[in-house]
């Protein structure tokens, strides 16, 4: 069956959300755990996505995984591998929790690096976050039955707002 791409106005309980799930977190993370970012659209006040919070969980080196992967285990999360990105582990979260992803990552990780400088770009410029909004309602109601279309259609958008936030930052 389809997973429909569905987008929502911005919720003021997605950052409420996100504390609920980082607490639970790092009751169940020890030493390896650096700090948790909330990323994605999700965390980007304003910014229309999809009700899914996404969770940069932050440890200092990719040698601390096993012991990672042992505490979330404790509370239900299913590792995943890395699905093809490199340096970034995925965990399947429990199922009586709210709907959201979880990603591993070790501090200076490429993927992590391009989550925050993504996030950042669009809370500090909220009129490239209103236009990312309505490229992704447009993708979304073009193509509302493939999730893998919908971010590759993003790509492009996406890897031009990153050029445009790492020339701010040097």
């Amino acid at each position: 069956m389809p997973d429909p791409v569905v987008i929502v106005p911005y919720s003021d309980e997605w950052p409420a959300t996100f504390e609920t799930l980082k607490a639970r977190v790092e009751d169940a993370l020890g030493a390896p755990l650096r700090r948790i970012e909330h990323v994605g659209s999700t965390s980007v006040p304003g910014l229309p996505a999809k009700p899914i919070i996404d969770i940069d969980v932050v440890i200092g080196r990719d040698d601390q995984l096993d012991e990672v992967i042992e505490g979330l285990a404790a509370i239900g999360y299913a590792f995943e591998g890395d699905k093809g990105v490199n340096g970034r582990y995925a965990f399947k979260p429990p199922s009586d929790s709210p709907e959201h992803h979880l990603y591993v990552c070790a501090e200076g990780s490429p993927e992590l690096r391009r989550h925050i400088l993504f996030r950042d770009y669009l809370r500090r410029h909220p009129e490239a976050a209103a236009a990312y909004g309505r490229l992704k309602h447009r993708l979304a109601s073009r193509n509302p039955l493939d999730r893998v279309w919908y971010s590759d259609a993003k790509s492009d958008w996406i890897e031009r707002a990153l050029r445009l936030a790492r020339q701010e930052v040097r």
